[in-house]
């Protein structure tokens, strides 16, 4: 359990902070403002990359690095049920906090349903195989992956927050969808992360041997 802890830890941490920032903007009268919410959930990400470097506190990566045999399917289904276990503890809090919140942050796209899976997709892809080549290179270039982990998932929210909500994550929306019962279009945000992450690994792979 130790072994798989952080991932409860590290999850928990970014779907307080990062959920939470849109339920008190919504409580506060927009105090936050959407760069704020953006800027919250890349922050919180770049320090939890650097709190707890070797957990991934994402289902969708965690699958990835199963599918490409860098990492163990037990560790990865065990770090699954620790992130999604997280996701719904912070979520349970916020709304023990905040029994006002409706929709606890949840995930919900503005326009159509396949405009929003196209853009988690590639919101996904960009994030990760970022990741991954920042890793490449040499320690003193890899000390930055947090920065820039962190730095593109505020771009990504800034940018198309507004539209698709940039979860990137799947138990950063199941579990406030779960908890406040806003179900509705739910499928999404299961779906595209996985994709984009695998499409990004197969993309990074190739590249590797080119």
């Amino acid at each position: 359990m130790k072994k798989h802890f952080p991932e409860f830890l590290a999850t928990f941490i970014v779907v307080f902070c990062g959920t939470g920032s849109i339920i008190i903007n919504q409580i506060s009268g927009g105090v936050i403002g959407h760069a704020g919410i953006a800027t919250t959930f890349g922050l919180v990400i770049m320090a939890m990359v650097y709190a707890f470097p070797k957990a991934q506190f994402n289902p969708a990566v965690s699958l990835s690095l199963a599918l490409f045999r860098m990492l163990g399917k037990e560790d990865a289904a065990k770090n699954i049920v620790f992130q999604v276990a997280g996701a719904f503890a912070a979520s349970a809090l916020l709304k023990m906090l905040f029994p006002e919140a409706q929709t606890l942050g949840a995930t919900v796209p503005s326009g159509t349903d396949m405009q929003s899976f196209v853009l988690e997709i590639l919101l996904m892809f960009f994030l990760i195989l970022s990741a991954l080549k920042v890793g490449e290179y040499t320690k003193e270039i890899q000390a930055f992956t947090g920065v820039v982990v962190g730095g593109v998932v505020l771009l990504e929210a800034m940018f198309a927050g507004p539209i698709s909500g940039a979860s990137m994550n799947p138990a950063r929306s199941l579990a406030p969808a779960v908890l406040s019962g806003n179900m509705d279009s739910i499928w999404i945000y299961l779906t595209a992360p996985f994709i984009g992450s695998i499409a990004a690994f197969t993309i990074w792979k190739w590249l590797k041997k080119t």
